[in-house]
């Protein structure tokens, strides 16, 4: 590994989050970027090696799907932090609150009036072919008319500086223990920068979550009982299940361990008998959640719990049927949300959106699949896409005839190019794209964002994949003063 001298470390003509110029770090980024500078060669070598130890002492793995098999494999994480400056991130949060404000007020009002399809803000065929749109969810009110509790809404920066949103993920948005953990790893390996008080923290998440959902419970004034509902140890984010619980000093719990009563309440089975559950934080999709009203042959969820949700007898979050907003076509009408409900402009931009059901957007995409981002509606973790200009004739082709036979499942994107930040690689610090992904609680009072979120990198050189389970690594997520960097 070699000595960094940024000088030498080139861009690529791509936007990056530390350096502004060869030889120069950005503002808020000076203290890092002169920290790393001093650094021997020796020296890199020992923070990476620190940084492993660290993980694997920590135990921090992540669950990955191959050929049939799963196997744990450590997190990766690399140990160079990405840096926001403080003013960008406050108005970068108030857009986040802005966006799920609006979302929720549009969930509900799916399930109830649908105003905004019988006004013509949003084409009714939208709706009609939602595949999360739950129809058993129809009339319910939960608490607070909330129904996306925790939000994880992914941004990108473009060439020219602009953070935008790339999607919202409002099912079951994974990924913040992680979050949590590269900063307690970050704090091992570079705890003298930390001693300057100029990091804002980020550990308050797992407080803020527990009063998020105590404020949910049915029953007010008593002390909530509050639990995780995981599908198992075989589940991919099944330590992110275990961390939030073990953290919030809940029970964690799969669906054989609760049953709903004749009375329509909620019980968690302990040693001492029958204990009533106030609030679900569920980690199961909707279609597991009750054998009852989904799948008759799930074993993972708790039979009777959308009788008991319906009820107002346990809170579920997030509530069932709020993936209807999590939905790449939904997206593109987010803009036209935030003005329908809130009378207001969006404090955030969507990235640019070509969406195939209409016949104008449809024919431009075919005619231009070699320089388009193609998302189907409702995949995620970067699975079922085209990435236009990296994809073959063959793929392009392939594409077309998927697009054409549904279109209502497409849309589409210009290929951005995406900020990148300096990445440990081999024995060189070199570019690497990032996005990010915050995390946004809403509850009865004021919607919580975190300070920053998680940076996800894609290790690959050239490669905008970010995602851990296709070989995208993350890390520490600094917002800092600017004139304190």
């Amino acid at each position: 590994m070699t000595k960094v001298n940024w000088q030498e470390y080139a861009c690529n003509g791509f936007y990056d989050e530390l350096i502004a110029a060869p030889g120069q770090p950005r503002p808020e980024a000076r203290m890092l970027c002169d920290y790393f500078e001093k650094l021997e060669a020796a020296e890199l070598i020992e923070h990476k090696h620190a940084v492993d130890v660290a993980i694997q002492t920590m135990g921090i793995t992540f669950t990955v799907y191959t050929e049939g098999s799963m196997i744990d494999r450590a997190w990766p994480f690399d140990p160079v932090p990405r840096i926001i400056p403080r003013p960008e991130w406050e108005k970068t949060a108030a857009g986040l609150r802005q966006r799920v404000q609006a979302l929720n007020l549009f969930i509900d009002d799916l399930y109830h009036d649908q105003r905004i399809i019988k006004d013509g803000v949003v084409p009714a065929e939208v709706l009609a072919q939602s595949v999360n749109f739950r129809p058993q969810c129809v009339g319910i009110s939960p608490p607070h008319r909330v129904w996306a509790h925790i939000c994880g809404s992914d941004l990108v920066r473009d060439n020219d500086g602009t953070l935008y949103v790339l999607e919202d993920n409002l099912r079951v948005p994974s990924g913040v223990s992680y979050m949590l953990e590269n900063r307690n790893v970050t704090k091992r390996v570079l705890p003298e920068l930390f001693a300057t008080g100029r990091i804002q923290p980020v550990d308050d998440y797992t407080d803020q979550l527990f009063d998020m959902l105590a404020s949910m419970s049915p029953r007010p004034g008593d002390d909530p009982q509050i639990v995780v509902l995981t599908p198992g140890i075989y589940n991919s984010a099944y330590y992110e299940h275990s961390y939030l619980a073990q953290q919030m000093g809940v029970e964690l719990v799969e669906g054989s361990d609760l049953l709903v009563s004749d009375d329509d309440c909620v019980y968690m089975k302990t040693v001492n008998g029958l204990q009533r559950v106030d609030v679900i934080y569920r980690r199961i999709d909707d279609m597991f959640l009750d054998p009852e009203v989904f799948h008759p042959d799930s074993m993972l969820g708790v039979p009777g719990l959308m009788r008991a949700w319906r009820a107002g007898k346990v809170a579920l979050a997030n509530a069932p049927g709020a993936g209807v907003a999590d939905d790449k076509v939904v997206y593109a009408f987010v803009p036209q949300i935030i003005r329908y409900y809130l009378d207001q402009e969006p404090l955030l931009p969507n990235v640019p959106s070509y969406l195939c059901m209409f016949e104008e957007d449809r024919e431009y995409v075919l005619a231009n699949l070699d320089k388009l981002v193609v998302k189907p509606a409702n995949e995620s973790g970067g699975y079922g896409m085209l990435i236009g200009p990296h994809a073959t004739k063959r793929e392009r082709k392939a594409f077309a005839e998927l697009i054409r036979a549904n279109p209502r499942n497409y849309m589409a994107q210009p290929t951005l190019k995406l900020s990148t930040a300096p990445t440990l690689c081999g024995h060189a610090m070199e570019p690497r794209h990032v996005d990010l992904r915050p995390f946004i609680l809403s509850g009865g009072g004021e919607t919580y964002v975190t300070t920053g979120g998680l940076t996800r990198v894609a290790m690959t050189k050239g490669s905008l994949v970010v995602n851990s389970s296709q070989g995208g690594g993350s890390k520490d997520t600094w917002i800092v003063d600017e004139k304190e960097g």
